[in-house]
This record gives structure tokens, sequence and C-alpha cells, in this order.
């Protein structure tokens, strides 16, 4: 091995990472297999260990799939609603709302406190921010995050939605208010914003996108369990067949006997 092979894998995390995880499947997959094909035989022995391998996932993806965890997929987001998603004239009509308080409409407000509100605050900044580019930073201040829907269902009585697969649309509507400009003086801290109410408010209207966080672990379980009950009717079939010939080799020597 030529030295700049040594420093590529003492220096560089992906190749170490890929060689650590192809030895520890060679090591504990191929001990498992060299014990049973030493007792079994190549072939039955590949086979045990092969259902056994897929076994182990189609367990392991179950729990992935259940709690949430291990290899997630994309993850919930609030992604800009169709066909309109700002309004910069405080007219909430086009979002189906009359008058300026959404909460007399059915939107609940949310709490300064509450974790949804943040999350809710920060996706819309990315959208003012950066994909329709109407603010910057620091020119205007959140006022309030109204949310509505998300209902999942069917749910039986008020606490058991583990068949609760179908949701609502989940709709926030973020409220900005533009701040005043305001002046700087080098060496003192930055006064506090203060909300221009000559201007109007501006609205961001998001709906929720689910993402899918379950989805591999769902192929993987599917999958897994496939294999698993593939390689579990060639044991069984090949039991049978060992059986059925062995005792026609037994039944001469019985015969005689």
């Amino acid at each position: 091995m030529s030295l700049a092979t040594v420093l590529a894998v003492s220096w560089e995390p992906e190749i170490r990472g890929i060689l650590t995880v192809l030895i520890g499947f060679v090591a504990l997959c191929g001990s498992v297999y060299l014990l049973l094909a030493t007792n079994t035989g190549a072939r039955l022995g590949f086979l045990i260990a092969f259902a056994g391998l897929f076994g182990w996932m189609f367990i392991m993806g179950a729990i992935w799939w259940i709690y949430g965890i291990g290899l997630k997929g994309p993850e919930p987001t609030w992604q800009p609603a169709d066909p309109v998603t700002i309004v910069r004239d405080g007219d909430l009509t086009v979002f189906g709302i009359n008058g300026s308080d959404p909460t007399a409409e059915g939107w609940t407000r949310l709490p300064d406190d509450d974790p949804g509100r943040g999350q809710a605050v920060a996706s819309a900044d990315e959208i003012l921010q950066r994909e329709a580019e109407l603010f910057a930073a620091g020119e205007y201040v959140p006022v309030a995050v109204y949310d509505r829907g998300g209902e999942r269902g069917p749910k039986i009585g008020n606490t058991f939605d583990f068949l609760a697969f179908f949701h609502s649309p989940h709709y926030a509507l973020v409220q900005v208010q533009p701040v005043e400009p305001l002046l700087t003086e080098p060496g003192r801290a930055p006064l506090p914003a203060e909300q221009d109410e000559t201007q109007p408010p501006t609205y961001v209207l998001m709906v929720r996108d689910l993402g899918a966080r379950r989805q591999p672990s769902i192929f993987i379980t599917l999958g897994s369990g496939l294999i698993f009950g593939l390689t579990c009717l060639l044991l069984h079939r090949r039991d049978r067949t060992f059986t059925v010939n062995r005792s026609a080799a037994l039944e001469p020597a019985t015969a005689r006997g």
C-alpha cells in the first residue's frame, strides 16, 4: 500500500467511514456464515445466514417505522401556499378571511412560547428574505402566527390515533410588520426596533408538507420481510425434500430387516 493511500485513509473521513462499515459487515456476517458453513455446508449455511440477516433487518426496520428513527426521509416543513402566498396590503380576502382578525374565521393564534410559532416564523423569514426578496433581515418584526387545520383521522376516542393515517391540510398565517429605520451610532447598543404603524402589515400563508420521515424504514421493513419469507420458504422446501429423500433411502434397509 502506497503512502498516498495510507494518508487518504487516515485523513479522509468518508473513506475511513466506508472502510469501517465494510470491514464490520465482512467480519460480523462473514464470521457467522463461516461458522454455519463448517457445520451445515456452504449452501445451507448461506441460506440460514441470509435468512437471519434479513430477519434482523425486518425487526430493525419495524422499530424504525414505529418510532420514526434510524434512516429517515424528508422532515415535515412549511411550504408557500398556492396560488397566493404573500399579501402586503393587509387585505386577507384572498385567503378567504373577512376582516383583519383571523381568529374570527376559525384560526388559532399561537402563544409566543409555542415551538410551532418559531418554526413558522423561521419558514416565513426564508420566504420573505430569500425567495420573494421583499425584506432584508432587521427590516420587519413578527407580530403574530395563526394556525388552522391539520386534524388527523380516523381516531378511536380522543387518545388512540395509531390508525390516523389521514390529515386535513394544515395552514399557518404569519403576520409581520415593517419597522422604522434606526440610526446606529458606533460604540452604542442598537435601539430596539419599533413597528412602523404607517405601513400595512404583511401576511405570509404557508401549508404544511408532512414530508416522508418513515418512508425509508417502510421500504426496509417490507423488502426485508419479503426476502426473509422467501428464504424461510426455501429452507422449508429443502427440509421437506431432505426428509423425503432420507425416507426413500431408508426403505430398502427396513424391508430387508
